[in-house]
């Protein structure tokens, strides 16, 4: 399993498009086999702040979820409202 942080900063004014594009491609993302987990989380702080929290099954699977239609479509509508480049950060659960 590999789970992917990915740190947004929009501009003002793109929040509210940014929410609903991105909600519509985590919606699609959970239906990829490889998908376990999608969600937005929006810092309670800075509005403009969010972080996406993505689950995969696989090392494999983002790689996959880049190649979809919903990524790339969600990809370039999301551009244009980028205050600044996104930052990934990448993750393996340790057993407890």
């Amino acid at each position: 399993m590999l789970e992917v942080h990915v740190h947004i900063r929009v501009k003002e004014g793109s929040v509210d498009d940014f929410i609903r594009a991105t909600l519509e491609n985590a919606r699609n993302s959970l239906r990829e086999e490889g998908v376990s987990r999608f969600e937005l989380l929006q810092d309670v702080s800075d509005p403009t702040r969010f972080i996406l929290v993505e689950g995969y099954r696989t090392a494999d699977a983002p790689a996959a979820h880049k190649a979809t239609g919903h990524y790339m479509a969600w990809r370039d509508a999301v551009q244009p409202m980028m205050a600044e480049p996104r930052v990934s950060e990448k993750f393996i659960p340790l057993p407890a």
